[in-house]
């Protein structure tokens, strides 16, 4: 941090889990910062999805600086191997976090970054702009001044749209405007119920977030006649959609897998593969082959991806094809691996050629689905060293993270047994419940109650 600005607050860009645990790391290390949330409470965006249990369980959940700072006001963490809702992560966790007095009086709500520049310097300016301070606008029109910035805002309000060129379909918008598409993980059985109830239901994707709702909609079909559920694919089989099954090591997550495929070979779910949607119109779905769809309702699951246009002015070295750093992006790219070992990474992948700013959490894997929030944690924890000039810490870069139990190579196989990501597995028990991580599917949906199995470890993706 260059000693200019070092007076001046570390901003760190959202209130959800990745962020906090960005403001528990600069607290322990008694930095200044402010974090600044766009909603009206912390993890605003979690609450879209407070009925979703996450698929990883609570030791994978929390941060290990958060603990330490929440743990000497005599919280106690939850059972290590309980799978929390989204709600329960935020009442039991991000929330008495937040409320904890070495962050509380640094959060600032209702505050949406529009804006992020060098004070004095547009892009192009090379000569003193190291030292500058970044200048940071809220969409009230307050500017407030920071030396270095932590995005963490996610890509939860960013998400991919339903036309399968990656541009809206013709009549998406409007379809958006009549309230017949729903984004990522609507609560079908719950708040939303009436949305869905006796209605063709047609939910594009093919992530956790898509099969997680698939699984909520054939309970909601088994409850209410006339609920019929249709999943739309680009891919030519579902097969990947299925997962490592019995070799994930998260069994929650593998558990998703084996249960949507029964529901496809039952007929519950009916599956349209190669459909690339072209229009929405009043009746559904039109592919570009040609192909119709009759659907009421549309449930859009195919990811979301970052939006880096607050920080337009700022020299970033963003990947094309993903969206994340060009280092981070060989290590995550979806087209290459699929594994959920990723090698361990910190700050010198997020680092772009502004110093002093690094996008984290689920939004720095850009378009990348496999993002979990153990990963978030870590890179806070590298960020922050770096930023309180511990760099020996900052590169002493660690990642213990749950296999998938399925790599890109195995796509070709609809063996469920069959995975070049871990040896035979050992049966655990997994109770009802729902996805975890962020984007693209990792924060995903619910579960049901079956038994999976965990992997030992091995994988042949890193």
């Amino acid at each position: 941090m260059d000693t200019s600005t070092q007076r001046l607050p570390v901003a760190v860009i959202g209130a959800g889990p990745v962020g906090l645990a960005a403001a528990a790391q600069l607290a322990t290390r008694g930095l200044d910062f402010v974090v600044l949330e766009a909603g009206d409470r912390i993890a605003a965006s979690i609450g879209e999805w407070a009925h979703v249990r996450l698929f990883s369980p609570w030791r994978y959940d929390t941060d290990p600086a958060a603990r330490t700072l929440l743990e000497a006001t005599g919280w106690a963490a939850p059972d290590p191997e309980r799978l929390p809702t989204g709600g329960e992560l935020v009442d039991d966790y991000l929330t008495p976090l937040a409320a904890h007095p070495a962050i509380a009086p640094h959060i600032r709500l209702n505050a949406a970054v529009v804006a992020i520049a060098r004070q004095g310097f547009d892009k192009v300016r090379t000569a003193g702009r190291e030292a500058a301070p970044f200048l940071i606008r809220l969409a009230d029109g307050t500017e407030l001044p920071a030396s270095a910035v932590i995005d963490a805002s996610g890509t939860w309000r960013t998400p991919n749209p339903v036309g399968g060129n990656g541009i809206p379909a013709q009549g998406e918008i409007g379809a958006y405007a009549d309230g017949r598409v729903f984004n990522g993980m609507p609560d079908v059985t719950g708040r939303l119920r009436t949305q869905f109830a006796g209605r063709s239901v047609a939910v594009v994707g093919a992530g956790h977030s898509a099969t997680g709702t698939l699984i909520a909609l054939a309970d909601l079909a088994a409850a209410e006649p006339g609920t019929t559920v249709h999943w739309v694919l680009r891919a030519s089989t579902p097969v990947r959609a299925y997962g490592g099954g019995d070799n994930d090591a998260l069994p929650a997550r593998g558990a998703i897998g084996t249960r949507i495929k029964a529901l496809v070979d039952e007929g519950i779910v009916t599956v349209h593969t190669g459909f690339l949607v072209q229009e929405v119109t009043d009746e559904g779905l039109v592919s570009a082959d040609g192909r119709k769809l009759d659907a009421a309702v549309i449930v859009n699951a195919t990811g979301a991806r970052p939006d880096h246009s607050p920080a337009a002015e700022l020299r970033l070295d963003v990947d094309p094809i993903l969206g994340s750093t060009r280092t981070l992006a060989p290590l995550i790219d979806p087209n290459e691996h699929s594994c959920g070992t990723v090698p361990p990474h910190g700050v010198d992948q997020l680092a772009h050629p502004e110093p002093g700013f690094y996008v984290v959490g689920a939004k720095s894997y850009g378009r990348a689905p496999t993002f979990l929030l153990a990963t978030g944690y870590e890179q806070a924890r590298s960020v922050v060293a770096a930023l309180a000039g511990d760099w020996t810490a900052a590169r002493d870069v660690r990642l213990d993270l749950p296999e998938t139990g399925v790599c890109s190579s195995d796509f070709t196989d609809d063996s469920a047994g069959s995975s070049c990501c871990g040896p035979a597995p050992a049966t655990v028990e997994v109770g009802r419940g729902l996805a975890t991580g962020v984007a693209g599917g990792l924060l995903s949906l619910p579960l049901v109650d079956v038994s999976a199995t965990a992997s030992a470890g091995g994988s042949c993706c890193g």
